[in-house]
């Protein structure tokens, strides 16, 4: 009983059942972790953040501390260096994140270049957990300025969103309220504005705080950074436009600097400037892999896969990856449609073949090596030779006749015949020997019929390889050709009718 139950084909399956869920997983772990895609045009936006700091120096030691970016959820550092020639370089890591340079006394101005490689920022949320801060200080006002104040948060209860947009509504309104013109600066400014707007959110005892970034925009040069409003609701840190009030860092904006901290501080120095310029490139998701595994802790894993050897030997692997979706192809061809082809595996070779050269001119090559190699192979049967220097001659005869064709497609400029050379001699020499015997054996009909049936098996598996979604997706995830195994080795256990077998005995069903 325990026997007929673990029959061949119920073994394998159920080792096909674990190959899938295996090939499910790993799919979904490379996607998650390693940032792959189904699309080979997937891409990556890296962007290049550059702060050039100059000051002019006054005699002094130099120090100069610079706020940086911090890894968080709202992008990814892929690189980061700084210039600064004579300068000692101190980095300190937390949740700000800083650059100290010093050095001894300088006389001439001073120029120091910090630049920054980042990538995924798309992944902004704009929220950050963090412990309730202290209540904040509220600002002292006299009589008539708290009275302004206190109409103004009035004034901001009648619109929409929370307590923080309300009263950035009211700043933004295109009449403004007389109140807020007269509580905010003359010559307003960014700065100025979120300061006023603080003062108003410490009345009604809610932390804020500034906050200074940069705005992805491709080849943005010599600018200042943009400033954020940030205030402590409902547990969470959460970032405010200024301008339109809404919630959440923007897609395309990376901060740098978050609360009290000084963007730049310069000792030993004065007429302190810091400028920045930002540069976008493109990358594969691939190439990002091994940084996207390493953030998340995945590394160990990626460091034993086949994307992590050089690129020599992965464009080696990308075609090895895509033979057995070929070799599957061929086996449905045979075992279950039931063509006969020129050897079981010789329509997944000459399909590779017509990848190298092109369609056109792949099948005018193959044509007119087979036309002259059958007759040559005709000339040689009258000659009565054994079997392996036969066989052996064939060889040298298609060696010549892609040599030759080589020379003449270089000589005159034809592609398609130069073509020639990228088919594989053994099996050009074996397709010529096995047709010939056909020939001699069961008739010219048969043997054409095996070459067209090969051709036919070689175009559709062409046409399956040469797909670029497919190559990519049989090359990020390998793992399919596990299951692919296992497909072929369950196709191995059937016994039944092939579809050309059908139409063969239709006469019998038709009479039954």
């Amino acid at each position: 009983m325990l026997k007929r139950f673990f029959t061949t084909r119920r073994v394998l399956f159920f080792l096909l059942l674990i190959s899938i869920c295996f090939a499910g997983y790993s799919i979904y772990y490379k996607i998650k972790y390693w940032g792959f895609s189904f699309s080979p045009k997937q891409v990556s936006d890296v962007w290049t953040i550059e702060a050039h700091v100059s000051f002019k120096p006054t005699g002094d030691p130099i120090k100069v501390t610079l706020t940086t970016p911090s890894e968080n959820n709202n992008f990814k550092i892929l690189e980061q260096d700084v210039v600064a020639e004579g300068y000692k370089t101190k980095k300190i890591s937390g949740e700000t994140n800083k650059l100290i340079l010093t050095s001894p006394a300088k006389e001439k101005n001073q120029d120091i270049y910090y630049r920054v490689m980042l990538f995924d920022n798309k992944e902004a949320k704009g929220k950050t957990k963090a412990p309730a801060p202290s209540a904040p200080q509220p600002p002292f006002y006299d009589e008539q300025t708290l009275a302004t104040a206190q109409n103004i948060l009035k004034s901001a209860q009648k619109m929409p969103g929370d307590e923080v947009q309300q009263i950035i509504h009211l700043f933004n309104q295109p009449t403004p309220d007389a109140n807020v013109l007269a509580f905010r600066p003359l010559k307003k400014n960014t700065k100025d504005t979120i300061e006023s707007i603080r003062n108003l959110l410490a009345l009604k005892n809610i932390p804020s705080r500034t906050s200074r970034g940069i705005k992805l925009v491709e080849d943005r040069k010599s600018f200042s950074a943009d400033l954020m409003l940030e205030a402590y609701i409902s547990g969470k840190w959460k970032t405010y436009n200024i301008k339109d009030g809404s919630i959440g860092v923007p897609s395309d904006f990376i901060l740098f600097q978050r609360g009290g901290d000084s963007l730049l501080d310069v000792e030993g120095g004065e007429d302190s400037t810091i400028k920045f310029s930002v540069i976008k490139s493109v990358t594969s998701s691939i190439n990002l892999a091994g940084k996207r595994a390493d953030i998340a802790k995945q590394k160990s894993w990626f460091d034993y896969s086949i994307y992590n050897l050089p690129v020599a030997e992965q464009n080696v692997l990308k075609w090895l990856m895509i033979f057995p979706l070929g070799i599957l192809i061929t086996v449905l061809l045979r075992n279950i449609v039931g063509i006969k082809t020129m050897g079981t595996f010789t329509p997944m070779l000459l399909a590779m073949s017509l990848v190298k050269t092109g369609l056109v001119a792949g099948l005018i090559s193959f044509g007119l090596i087979m036309v002259i190699g059958l007759s040559m192979r005709a000339l040689l049967s009258k000659l009565n030779l054994l079997l392996v220097p036969r066989i052996a001659a064939v060889v040298i005869f298609v060696i010549l006749i892609m040599q030759t064709f080589t020379i003449l497609g270089y000589r005159f400029k034809l592609d398609m015949i130069s073509a020639a050379a990228f088919f594989p001699i053994i099996i050009m020499a074996w397709i010529i020997e096995r047709a010939s015997i056909t020939w001699e054996e069961d008739g010219a009909v048969n043997a054409c019929e095996e070459i067209i049936n090969s051709l036919i098996a070689a175009l559709i598996t062409y046409f399956v390889i040469n797909n670029e979604i497919i190559r990519h997706v049989m090359y990020a995830f390998n793992e399919l050709n596990l299951v692919i195994l296992f497909i072929v080795m369950l196709l191995g256990t059937y016994t039944g009718y092939r579809l050309t077998e059908l139409r063969r005995f239709s006469p019998i069903a038709e009479r039954d």
